[in-house]
């Protein structure tokens, strides 16, 4: 049984319900089987049918009884499944969205996709079946073997001498099947990861010719988890096999030793078929434990992984003082203030930090260049003044309010995020751009258009700005994708603006080209702009010099060029690298 089980909210009202109905159950299967012996052994003893016609109706009504409390305890085990598995899906989603893309990136996007989708359908079904399964192998068994040694002794001692037997073999049967399911969950998150990659990198590869030599790749991952899947199947195979086997070994011991001392005349027939008909039913909840098990084995380690992630620690800070912190109403403005405090990320206890005792100290409007060698730590710099990371140490002061981090919903309503790859939606042109201000009207719409130059995309395509676009959609070039973020920045009114080298991607043509639009898009804002492109720094109120995650020095373009310190070495590098 999953650790995790009893700390689900609901689990144990649903489970006391379970067991109360597992108890009646198990008493009409004794009930069942005592009437129907009785039945059949005194038309064996040749008594008239009509005389046994209310013991054969007390035997329907116990039997109507049994089925009555298992379909009852199936719809109470869907109902806290569906209710727990949707509250474990909210609850991951939350968790995703706090933890941020790089986390999103780490684990694989098509993992956490596949997780949440199908993870979840999965985790409902382990609950569905585990809940009445293991209130059946907890009771049932004990029941039925009480009346048996009640009834006879020598049977009693076989049946519970037979169980640990099976139970034994079921644990060593279950470590094998953990052992592969991981194997093949491990191919399948592979697989999942692999495919999402290879649908992104798709016109890529079409462009070089290489995709139909990707499609062998994809063809020997997909080998990969089609062996490990089988390999899984002939595990649960096996085990089914050896638990009837067992099972009905252990019942054809009961068997043979009823009916010798029936011959002998040591046992009454009433009392034989009793045992007979409930022996199957004594092992029957092992049985259906083991069935399903492997059905329900990647159920419980996709509840176990998404589990994971919602545990998955956010700060040192409390969860309490965050939602506290979320509750108050954050504003930008030419009079606002914002200092980071020896802000420092370490994405593992003992790995190396991503910055460093990073302070900063920015006040009102400005544009703000934050450069730097690849790996300096820029991009999570903007991870961290965007709200999508939270510090591992160090503090954030916003106007005056001491915060572990601006992970919160108030300053992201105040941030335009514009990434080196801009997301495109499957939608249209207009809705796209819409995605800071989604009442913008058809006017202010065709305004963005303007100012981000799409104009003349928009004139070329058959239904302007209400084309399809994206996946399933029209295709954009990068220069493209990032001018409709641009259009999304400017359709927003939003007075601080994010940007992780936005034009890292495009030739240095089509970058001059929207350089004057986003330098018009920067008035009256707070932007902080991360980019290896040096060619934009004097045009910067403040630049921002980072080097291995610490900040190496800070000022205007003319003040760092008089500085001659790392500032004026990068350029140095980039004018000898030309």
């Amino acid at each position: 049984m999953d650790r995790n089980l009893l700390g689900y909210k609901g689990i144990k009202p649903t489970l006391a319900i379970v067991l109360l109905l597992t108890l009646v159950q198990s008493v009409s299967i004794v009930l069942l089987a005592r009437w129907l012996a009785e039945v059949l052994s005194a038309l064996f003893a040749g008594e008239p049918l009509h005389t046994q016609y209310t013991k054969f109706m007390m035997f329907l009504g116990a039997f109507l009884i049994r089925h009555i409390m298992n379909f009852i305890q199936q719809k109470i085990s869907y109902a806290f499944a569906e209710r727990t598995g949707g509250s474990l899906r909210k609850q991951v989603m939350e968790k995703l969205f706090q933890l941020g893309p790089r986390f999103a990136k780490q684990e694989g996007t098509g993992n956490l996709v596949t997780l949440v989708m199908e993870g979840t359908a999965k985790f409902r079904n382990y609950l569905e079946l585990i809940v009445p399964r293991m209130a059946g192998m907890s009771i049932i068994p004990w029941v039925i073997l009480a009346y048996i040694f009640m009834q006879d002794i020598t049977s009693g001692i076989i049946l519970i001498l037979s169980m640990p037997i099976l139970i034994v073999f079921m644990i060593l049967i279950g470590l094998a099947a953990r052992k592969h399911t991981e194997k093949q969950l491990d191919t399948y998150r592979t697989l999942s990861n692999h495919f999402v990659d290879s649908l992104r990198g798709l016109e890529t590869l079409k462009l070089l010719g290489q995709s139909r030599s990707h499609g062998d790749t994809i063809a020997r991952v997909s080998d990969r988890y089609r062996s490990a899947t089988m390999r899984t199947l002939r595990v649960a195979f096996l085990s089914s096999f050896a638990l009837d086997f067992f099972t009905m070994l252990s019942v054809a011991v009961v068997a043979v030793g009823l009916g010798l001392r029936l011959v002998n005349g040591d046992l009454a027939l009433v009392t034989g078929l009793t045992v007979l008909i409930l022996a199957p039913e004594y092992f029957l909840p092992v049985r259906m434990v083991g069935a399903d098990f492997h059905a329900t084995l990647d159920g419980k380690e996709a509840g176990a992984a998404m589990q994971l992630i919602i545990d998955e620690p956010l700060s040192q800070e409390s969860a309490a003082q965050d939602a506290g912190q979320e509750e108050k109403k954050l504003n930008w403005s030419h009079d606002s203030s914002l200092a980071l405090s020896g802000v420092g990320i370490q994405h593992k206890q003992e790995g190396p930090h991503s910055l460093d005792e990073v302070t900063l100290d920015i006040h009102g409007m400005g544009k703000i260049g934050i450069i730097g060698a690849s790996g300096a730590g820029k991009s999570t710099l903007i991870d961290v003044l965007g709200g999508f990371l939270k510090p591992s140490e160090g503090t954030v002061d916003l106007d005056g309010q001491i915060l572990s981090s601006l992970t919160t919903d108030a300053w992201r309503q105040l941030t335009t995020y514009i990434p080196q790859h801009p997301y495109i939606f499957s939608s249209t042109l207009a809705d796209n751009i819409r995605f800071y201000a989604p009442d913008a009207g058809a006017l202010e719409v065709e305004q963005a258009v303007a100012a981000a130059g799409l104009t003349e995309l928009v004139s070329s395509l058959p239904h302007g700005a209400e084309e399809m676009i994206g996946g399933g959609g029209r295709q954009l070039s990068g220069g493209q994708e990032q001018r409709v973020a641009l259009a999304r920045a400017f359709l927003s009114d939003r007075p601080v603006m994010l940007l992780d080298e936005p034009t890292a991607h495009l030739d240095i043509e089509t970058e001059y080209e929207l350089k004057q639009t986003m330098l018009r898009l920067f008035e009256e804002k707070l932007v902080f702009l991360a980019t290896h492109r040096l060619h934009w720094m004097p045009d910067m109120d403040l630049i921002i010099v980072l080097e291995h995650g610490r900040v190496a020095e800070t000022g205007t373009h003319e003040e760092l060029i008089a500085r001659k310190g790392a500032y004026y070495e990068l350029i140095q590098s980039q004018l000898e690298g030309a």
